[in-house]
């Protein structure tokens, strides 16, 4: 298993997460025919709030970021990153059940989207995540609190 921790995101931080950003969900918007390489970094910089968001580091270093959005009835998981290298090694679960304990314990729904077509999605499932809705870009899922 992976060495990882989780720190408070600062203001400073929202290049590296727009960079990864545009990294990360690359792929899958190329597939949709939605890929911006200026609009995948502003979209970013215009919604990040460091206070609900956190910074994933490996070994000391960024590795990428996770954001927990209150709303009114729910929390909204936002900005899920990784960098490609260290995906599949168990740090997107460690990171996720993390935040969902928190969520579980305060008694929090909590919702999110992902792309169409994102194996990120296989991710939410494991977790407990079902589809509420979709559109041709999204896929509209939440976890009901165990």
């Amino acid at each position: 298993m992976v060495d990882w921790s989780l720190r408070q995101a600062s203001v400073s931080d929202v290049e590296a997460v727009a960079e990864l950003r545009a990294t990360v969900l690359r792929p899958d918007l190329e597939r949709l025919g939605r890929y911006d390489p200026q609009r995948v970094r502003q979209r970013l910089r215009d919604g990040f709030d460091p206070d609900h968001t956190w910074v994933v580091e490996v070994d000391g270093a960024f590795a990428g970021c996770v954001a927990l959005r209150p709303a009114e009835d729910c929390h909204w998981l936002e900005h899920f990153y990784l960098d490609p290298h260290h995906q599949g090694a168990g740090i997107g679960s460690g990171v996720l059940r993390r935040l969902l304990e928190r969520c579980d314990r305060t008694r929090t729904p909590v919702r999110l989207n992902v792309l169409q077509g994102s194996p990120a999605q296989r991710l939410y499932e494991r977790h407990g995540f079902t589809v509420e809705a979709e559109d041709p870009v999204d896929v509209f899922m939440a976890r009901e609190l165990p």
